[in-house]
């Protein structure tokens, strides 16, 4: 293809690491791949971030930097045929030509079926070849436990709006294109906010706006782009900002218990093709971080949900998606559960190892029972009502109350239960 003929954003794709902008966590100064890039050691990892983000890019110049073969396969257009093939072909290249092992860069890997994802256990274990793979899914759920193991997880975040208009003024400064038309950005937000963070989108938006405009002079203001581009913005819905703004008010509305808002948000998603395990998957965490305790059977109807549209798919998914949203609106709401473990894990990081004390310790050998391992630790079930008072959390934090029961039927039968047994304990 031409270069001059390919979308503003693969002529703008920078090529070395000093012209990647942002991910600065990641590959600035003091970032945690900038010294592996820059030394040539790179172990295989996964790239996980929302689209747009330079999980190509990166992948790119870190075989371009480290001086590798490059190797590149589609989730969506390969199988483990392909995988096979351009293994054998990387394994006799790095043989022969060079002492470092070729990269293999597979964009989409979530979409990988788990025998895709077998396929490379043996080549990546082997060091045949360093794999790069790239996703908009959280590899946790998406890549099998074994592939996942033998990787290093990267975290890339949405472009910030310094690094997007930063991406502007550089193509408008350096693309042949644009070049030819002097552009001036006296207004960027509209584009910001259209960008949803997505570098990608922001430059096709970018494009789409300057060639929609005759004149050979273009001042950007917010005013021309929302009138020149909005209506062309569904294009770029799916994987773009109102992937983000649609969930979030699928979510919102099934928190504010508004059965009707739910199912017209999850009707837009679906029409718009979304994932089906993506939407499921954020029910099955709205159940235990806003309903939790007030209703545990919600937790329990999301994951047969995550389940069952997982088995089936779509047209018919969507009856079981619609069932769900409706019961989790209709559900009663609590986030005690998610407000105790938040308070937890910051007394744990306030507090760092407190000592286990004694009689909760495990004492498996002789030596730790002499060493008073258990001693004065009292079996619950040996007492009346299955409980006998006794302390179970580190001396430093005795009292601390990190779990507030909500104010819901269910909870507060919980609350009368706790009181019942630590009338001077809990503070609730």
């Amino acid at each position: 293809m031409n270069q001059m003929n390919a979308p503003l954003a693969e002529r703008m794709r920078p090529e070395h690491l000093e012209d990647y902008i942002s991910q600065h966590h990641l590959v600035g100064k003091n970032g945690s791949l900038t010294q592996q890039i820059k030394s040539g050691v790179i172990p295989s990892l996964i790239l996980w971030g929302p689209p747009g983000t330079g999980k190509t890019t990166l992948a790119n110049i870190i075989a371009k930097e480290s001086k590798r073969p490059f190797y590149t396969l589609s989730a969506i257009s390969s199988g483990v045929k392909e995988v096979r093939e351009v293994i054998a072909k990387a394994k006799d290249q790095g043989g022969l030509f060079t002492t470092k092992n070729p990269i293999l860069f597979i964009d989409e890997i979530h979409r990988f079926s788990k025998s895709q994802q077998d396929s490379l256990l043996g080549a990546v274990e082997k060091g045949w070849v360093t794999l790069i793979g790239a996703t908009t899914e959280n590899p946790s759920f998406e890549v099998i436990p074994a592939l996942l193991s033998r990787c290093q997880v990267y975290i890339l975040r949405p472009f910030s709006k310094e690094d997007l208009e930063a991406l502007l003024e550089r193509a408008i400064k350096q693309d042949p294109l644009l070049k030819s038309k002097k552009v001036h950005l006296k207004e960027t937000e509209a584009l910001i906010r259209l960008s949803g963070g997505d570098g990608r989108k922001l430059l096709n938006i970018f494009e789409l706006l300057i060639n929609s405009y005759p004149e050979s002079k273009v001042i950007v203001t917010d005013e021309l782009v929302l009138k020149q581009v909005q209506a062309n913005t569904v294009l770029y819905d799916k994987t773009g900002e109102q992937h983000y703004d649609i969930v979030s008010a699928f979510i919102k509305s099934i928190r504010g218990s508004d059965a009707n808002a739910a199912v017209y948000w999850l009707a837009r998603m679906i029409e718009g093709g979304e994932d089906v395990k993506f939407i499921a998957r954020r029910m099955l965490i709205l159940a235990a971080e806003d309903i939790g305790n007030a209703n545990p059977t919600a937790l329990v109807m999301a994951n047969t949900t995550f389940q069952a549209v997982t088995t089936i798919g779509y047209p018919e998914a969507r009856i079981i998606l619609s069932q769900c949203a409706i019961y989790l609106a209709a559900s009663p709401k609590s986030n005690a559960s998610y407000m105790a473990i938040n308070k937890a894990q910051q007394s744990v990081k306030q507090t760092g190892d407190l000592p286990i004390p004694l009689h909760l310790r495990n004492a498996p050998t002789k030596l730790m029972k002499d060493l008073g391992y258990g001693d004065g630790y009292a079996y619950a079930h040996d007492y009346q009502n299955n409980f006998i008072d006794q302390e179970f959390l580190p001396e430093q934090l005795k009292g601390t109350s990190f779990y507030i029961p909500g104010k819901n039927a269910r909870e507060q039968g919980m609350k009368d239960f706790l009181l019942a047994r630590w009338k001077d304990k809990y503070d609730f």
